[in-house]
């Protein structure tokens, strides 16, 4: 059987049990594992590999302690995990499965890391980050394979900035990216004071809600405790890091504000007025020691660099172009 034929059997079963008439689960495993793929199929191999494990759980079912999962067609694919809407009766949620045994440690990152942020986190800005509902063990039935796997709340409505900057060539208007820029801020401010570090502020993991004006950080997998090296980085993204993250060397609040930095200047892009590019610069400084090392504080220069700008702040509706 060859890497395009496997892909065709698994796009085409309805049920695990039309694979498993022509060819042992294992087998397929082997044929479309992305880490085996053909050059240039990664994308390819990571679908159907997704397909094929969904329909190898019970038809898409995963039981846990406390639930029984059933899950839709896959979501989308992150950078190292697959996600899945899940319900279970009244309880919905986005399932995160990773597509390499070897990324688990990540997601038990991400768990914690949102754990933290529900135990320290001061309770009036939880909404910056998705609530944790369930953190399992999947052990694969065919290979022993054993995966972390976490379910988060869904949350309907959001759009990744990484969209935003997609469907908005020309650049945001720097008027409408200053809430974005405001709550983002929040956020890593209030993380921050909780004792954690996102460590992968980039477009993907940053969600906005144009019509209420709210904004989520997701994928904290990469997360760390501050004065810790970062576990890994987004390998597309390499040159968005600030210095002490390849380098292994520690990561802290500056960390993050070097990045959400990044992540905002690229998104107004041309548009950007020269005082907002002074204060960028000041915030993506090489040195972290040099860097603002408080979101909160760093907030209300931003709110005083706004207000010199463009004067009052007021309400802006916003949509994102089709």
């Amino acid at each position: 059987m060859t890497f395009d034929e496997a892909v065709a059997l698994i796009a085409g079963a309805r049920t695990g049990e039309e694979l498993t008439a022509v060819a042992s689960y294992r087998r397929l495993v082997k044929m479309v594992h992305p880490d085996v793929a053909p050059a240039g199929r990664g994308a390819e191999a990571a679908a159907a590999f997704a397909r094929l494990t969904a329909l190898h759980t019970g038809g898409g079912v995963l039981t846990t302690r406390r639930h029984r999962w059933t899950l839709g067609p896959r979501l989308a694919a992150g950078d190292i995990v697959d996600l899945y809407p899940v319900a279970d009766g009244g309880t919905a949620g986005v399932l995160k499965l990773p597509r390499a045994a070897a990324d688990s440690d990540l997601l038990r990152r991400e768990a914690d890391a949102l754990t933290r942020l529900r135990r320290d986190g001061d309770p009036r800005h939880r909404a910056y980050a998705p609530e944790l509902i369930e953190t399992f063990t999947h052990e694969d039935p065919a290979t022993g394979e054993r995966r972390s796997v976490t379910v988060l709340e869904r949350l309907d409505g959001f759009v990744s900035l990484a969209e935003v900057a997609a469907r908005t060539p020309g650049g945001v208007d720097p008027r409408d990216a200053a809430w974005m820029w405001r709550r983002l801020l929040a956020g890593l401010g209030w993380a921050h004071r909780a004792g954690v570090v996102h460590g992968a502020v980039l477009p993907e993991h940053v969600l906005i809600h144009p019509q209420r004006h709210g904004v989520v950080l997701v994928d904290w997998c990469y997360s760390a405790r501050p004065g810790e090296p970062l576990p890994a980085l987004v390998a597309r993204h390499r040159e968005h890091y600030p210095p002490e993250v390849p380098a292994r060397r520690p990561a802290t609040a500056a960390t993050d504000i070097h990045l959400a930095t990044g992540t905002l200047r690229r998104l107004i892009g041309p548009r950007l007025p020269e005082r907002l590019r002074r204060f960028a610069d000041g915030c993506t400084l090489a040195a972290p020691r040099m860097r603002p090392q408080d979101a909160w504080a760093l907030l209300a220069e931003l709110d005083e660099v706004l207000h010199t700008e463009y004067g009052p702040r007021r309400f802006r509706p916003y949509a994102v172009p089709a």
